[in-house]
């Protein structure tokens, strides 16, 4: 199997071996995902991994685009479980920031535009979990994050054409969540379970 194809699967048991204990955690009410952040990364997620097919990123967008259908899943488990029903005005903001920012791409009509935009957009969307984290830091799996940390890491490197279109979604993304767990990780320090 050529080394880009191993990368994928490998990307693409990350992201399996990261969304089904986190489904699982969701069933048990353990895990509390906020459900605007969630539709904003499945809406996201997916157009860029369309945007990456555009741009030849190949073998190595497949597990971004799985990725985009199980994090919509998410997201209507999490409006289904009423996982986090705490909005506010600052979550509109940010919902609102990333419906208009997803239109633009169509506009655009170019690969890194849209990947541009619906980079920023998906970044937003960390924007109520970001709050939630700060206030509930127990109320999210590390786990989760960090392994989709390694899966975008996998993810660049499983690419088969390396161009600001097809890295910069799982570059930003893959900081981010690594910048979320280390405010878990201080909030955990703070305020015990």
């Amino acid at each position: 199997m050529p080394i880009r194809e191993l990368l994928s699967v490998i990307a693409v048991a990350l992201t399996l071996a990261a969304f089904l204990p986190y489904i699982r955690s969701i069933l048990k009410n353990e895990v509390k995902p906020h459900v605007f952040s969630w539709i904003i990364w499945g809406a996201t997620t997916f157009v860029v991994f369309l945007a990456q097919r555009a741009d030849g990123g190949g073998i190595g967008a497949w597990p971004i685009g799985i990725s985009g259908c199980i994090t919509i899943l998410i997201a209507v488990l999490a409006y289904i479980k009423e996982s986090d029903v705490t909005i506010t005005r600052l979550d509109w903001l940010f919902f609102t920031l990333a419906l208009w920012a997803l239109p633009l791409w169509f506009a655009t009509s170019d690969p890194l535009w849209a990947v541009v935009i619906l980079t920023f957009v998906d970044v937003l969307g960390f924007g109520p979990t970001v709050r939630k984290v700060y206030h509930f830091p127990w109320s999210e799996s590390l786990v989760f994050f960090g392994l989709f940390a390694a899966r975008n890491l996998i993810v660049i490197l499983a690419l088969e054409n390396h161009s600001l279109t097809t890295v910069l979604f799982p570059a930003v993304i893959g900081t981010a969540c690594v910048l979320l767990i280390a405010l878990a990780l201080h909030r955990r320090r703070i305020l015990p379970a």
